[in-house]
């Protein structure tokens, strides 16, 4: 019985790390277009994965707590990893969940229907995201210059995602350039209302990005297979149920906060994806030079750190074209 006693012992110690190896924790943000995310800590059980969540208030956060050891894996938006990754961080884009997503928005009483209406307005913005890189690439296809003082054609206002809609209708901006479902809701409350959707630049359709750490994909190898199978089998679940995908988003991240409409508008502009290209990274890299954004000192070649074989492999599997 001693050594039975013993062996079992001997099991569970055994069976410890590699139970504990096939958690992840994964950063991740509050917007539609990132619920198949986050509806990874649901889905990845299946695949004997434990995928502990951590929602950040905004995508420039999520990198120092990488830097930190506290997150191994995040969603986000291609300039932010690509910053990170100028200042040293040590992550490969994985795969990309989400396109497009984003609306340059006016307040409902201003004359403003293009472009070249914004001279001499406040546009509200966020930093770092990839909302900045559109908002400037119009502007400079459009002939405007922009600081964050006066001075500029464009003043523009640096502010968090949360509170651009409260400053537009509350008058302190004269536009945004929103993420969604924000801008959605900026419109369907009837205080915003569209000027385009920023995507005739360069730079196109953004791409979210999928960020894993180095670690994990070089000391974890199994375990990073199955964070992407995970991935791909959750977004094709939500691309097949369009009405679980949108309960899951409205009822579970957002609480009710947003309505059906508003999700469902959303969606329509930020569509679930699967795919990155190292090309649309280079690009995404070369404007944020261009324009100063994410104040880089030495820009990363994309070919070095985008990783999709992981990704090819999932999908493969998953049957997934």
């Amino acid at each position: 019985m001693v050594r039975i006693a013993a062996l079992a012992a001997l099991l569970a110690l055994a069976s410890g790390p590699a139970h504990a190896e096939d958690t992840v924790r994964l950063g991740n943000l509050k917007f539609a277009h990132y619920g198949a995310v986050s509806y990874m800590k649901e889905h990845c059980k299946k695949f004997g994965l434990n995928v502990e969540e951590i929602v950040f208030p905004k995508g420039i956060d999520i990198f120092p707590a990488i830097v930190k050891g506290e997150v191994d894996l995040a969603a986000s938006a291609a300039d932010a990893a690509i910053a990170n990754r100028s200042g040293g961080g040590q992550v490969y884009v994985v795969a990309g969940f989400a396109k497009g997503g984003a609306r340059l928005v006016a307040a409902a009483d201003q004359t403003i229907t293009k472009v070249a209406d914004l001279k001499g307005k406040k546009v509200g913005v966020a930093r770092g995201g990839a909302q900045e890189l559109l908002l400037l690439a119009e502007l400079s296809k459009a002939g405007l210059t922009w600081s964050d003082r006066p001075g500029k054609d464009v003043q523009i206002v640096y502010m968090a995602f949360a509170d651009l809609n409260q400053a537009l209708m509350q008058k302190q901006i004269d536009a945004m350039c929103q993420s969604e479902p924000q801008s959605s809701q900026a419109i369907n409350k009837g205080f915003g209302k569209e000027v385009l959707k920023p995507y005739d630049t360069p730079l196109g359709e953004p791409v979210r990005v999928m960020v894993m750490t180095e670690k994990l994909y070089k000391e974890r190898p199994q375990v990073a297979q199955k964070v992407l199978d995970c991935f791909v089998d959750a977004t094709k679940y939500f691309i097949d149920n369009p009405k679980a995908a949108e309960k899951y988003v409205v009822e579970q991240m957002f609480k009710g906060q947003i309505t059906p409409e508003d999700y469902r508008d959303a969606i329509s502009n930020s569509p679930f994806s699967y795919d990155v290209t190292a090309e649309h990274i280079q690009i995404t890299t070369d404007l944020m030079a261009k324009y100063g954004v994410g104040k880089m000192q030495k820009p990363p070649k994309a070919t070095d750190w985008v990783k999709v074989d992981l990704l090819q492999h999932a999908k493969q599997k998953a049957g997934v074209k």
